[in-house]
C-alpha cells in the first residue's frame, strides 16, 4: 500500500511548472487567474541557458520582443488529395494573420490523415482509424516539443476531429479547434442536387437499370464541386459518410469548438470554405 507521504509526492504540486506545463497533467483549469500567456514557451525563450534555442527561433524572424510573446501552434491536417482537406493550408494562412494581428506568435504545422471517401471499399479503409492516433501522437509532439503555448487545430475529414481532441486533451492548454468546413452539394447536367452519398449510390442504381451509364458518370464527376468534408449528417450508426458532421455537432455541445452561440453548426457549415475561397 503506497504510503501517504508516497501519494503526496505524486499530487500535482510536486512537480515543477516546467513539468507540468509540459507532460500529460491534467488540471480543471489549462490557465490559472495568475498565470501568464507565454508561461510555456518562456521555458525556452527567457533563461540565458536556452541561448542556443532562441537562436533558432531568431532564425525564423522573431523580434527581441517578440521573445516575450505567447507562441501558437496552428496545426492543419491539409494534404492535397482530398476535397475534405485540400483547402486546410489555405484557411491556416488566415488563422495565421488572426493569430498575429492579436499580438500572439502563430506557427503552422501540419499532420497526415487519411480519406474515408477515397478509401472506402478498399484495403485502404485498415488505416483510417489509426490516422487518428497519428494525429494525436503529431500534435501532441510539436506542441510539446516546441513549447507552444496554445493550440489552433483545422481537421477536415473524419478520423481528424477526435485525433486533434485527444491531442488538446493531452496536452492541456488553450486549444481552439476550426472546422474545415463542409462540401457545397453538386449538380447534375439536370440540375438536380448531389453529394458523395449520390456518387456511393450510382454504383447500385446501374447495376441494376434504374440508371443508365452516361448518368451514373454525370453524377460521380459532378458529385463534388470543390474543398470541404462529405456533407450531411448522421441519422443512424450506419450511415458513416456523414459521421463527420455528427462527430462536430457533439464537440459543439460540449464546448469544443469555436462558435460564440450553440447550435450555429448548421449556418457555419459553409463559412470556412467560403472564406478560403474568397481570399484566393
Amino acid at each position: 500500500m503506497l504510503s501517504r507521504s508516497l501519494l503526496r509526492s505524486r499530487a500535482l504540486g510536486a512537480f515543477p511548472l516546467s513539468a507540468r506545463s509540459h507532460g500529460r497533467f491534467f488540471s480543471a483549469s489549462a490557465l490559472r487567474a495568475d498565470d501568464k500567456l507565454n508561461k510555456v514557451s518562456a521555458n525556452i525563450t527567457q533563461p540565458k541557458a536556452q541561448g542556443a534555442s532562441q537562436a533558432m527561433l531568431y532564425a525564423t524572424g522573431l523580434s527581441e520582443d517578440d521573445m516575450n510573446k505567447a507562441q501558437v501552434g496552428i496545426s492543419s491536417v491539409w494534404y492535397e488529395g482530398n476535397p475534405c482537406n485540400m483547402h486546410l493550408m489555405d484557411l491556416s494562412a488566415l488563422v495565421k494573420d488572426s493569430v498575429a494581428k492579436a499580438g500572439l506568435i502563430p506557427y503552422r504545422f501540419n499532420t497526415i490523415g487519411v480519406s474515408d471517401g477515397i478509401s472506402m471499399g478498399t484495403t485502404g479503409m485498415r488505416y483510417s482509424l489509426q490516422s487518428r492516433e497519428i494525429i494525436a501522437d503529431s500534435i501532441e509532439t510539436v506542441m510539446n516539443g516546441q513549447w507552444y503555448d496554445g493550440n489552433v487545430s483545422l481537421p477536415g475529414c473524419d478520423k481528424n476531429m477526435p485525433g486533434v481532441a485527444i491531442a488538446m486533451g493531452r496536452v492541456n492548454r488553450p486549444s481552439i479547434m476550426v472546422y474545415g468546413g463542409t462540401i457545397r452539394p453538386g449538380c447534375t447536367k439536370q440540375g438536380e442536387s448531389i453529394d458523395i452519398v449520390s456518387a456511393f449510390q450510382a454504383y447500385g442504381q446501374y447495376i441494376t437499370g434504374e440508371i443508365t451509364e452516361e448518368q451514373r458518370f454525370d453524377i460521380i464527376r459532378n458529385a463534388c464541386p470543390g474543398g470541404g468534408a462529405c456533407g450531411g449528417m448522421l441519422l443512424k450508426w450506419e450511415d458513416s459518410g456523414f459521421l463527420i458532421h455528427s462527430k462536430y455537432a457533439v464537440g459543439e455541445l460540449l464546448f469544443m469548438y469555436r462558435h460564440h452561440l450553440r447550435g450555429m453548426f448548421h449556418l457555419v457549415s459553409h463559412l470556412a470554405t467560403d472564406l478560403v475561397v474568397s481570399h484566393l
